[in-house]
């Protein structure tokens, strides 16, 4: 499945996208990694050009709920990235988790899958991934 991972708009922290990029890498997953910073339009363009089965985008400077909700709104306005699907985890909250309120509107703009930072979204990630693959295949 290839992975479209990108940062947020507002997030420069790279260690959170290389380890990601690293952990979906090994489990079989082809990884476009966009980096750090990645504003909406730049991530429309680059599903565009790279054509992903999923997009993933990881936070941890505590304004993911914001840029993700920006970031998939986006998407979701391009009739050709419309059903794209998306997960977005990480740290989405200054508080830390954005607790369910925060999670149902990331949902409700088109967020397919809201994680947050802990030992378990991990796993919650590879079974989301392993339902997309079922679907693509």
């Amino acid at each position: 499945m290839k992975i479209l991972l990108s940062g947020t708009a507002s997030d420069s922290h790279t260690w959170n996208l290389v380890y990601l990029g690293l952990f979906l890498e090994e489990r079989g997953h082809d990884v476009v990694a966009l980096g750090p910073c990645v504003s909406p339009g730049l991530l429309t363009a680059a599903c565009r050009r790279h054509a992903p089965d999923v997009v993933v985008l990881s936070s941890v400077n505590g304004h993911g709920y914001r840029d993700a909700l920006a970031a998939v709104r986006r998407l979701r306005a391009e009739p050709d990235l419309a059903a794209l699907p998306v997960a977005v985890g990480g740290k989405l909250g200054v508080a830390g988790r954005s607790g369910e309120a925060g999670a149902d509107r990331l949902r409700e703009a088109g967020c397919d899958a809201v994680l947050g930072d802990g030992a378990g979204d991990l796993e919650t990630l590879c079974a989301f991934l392993s339902a997309r693959a079922r679907v693509v295949a």
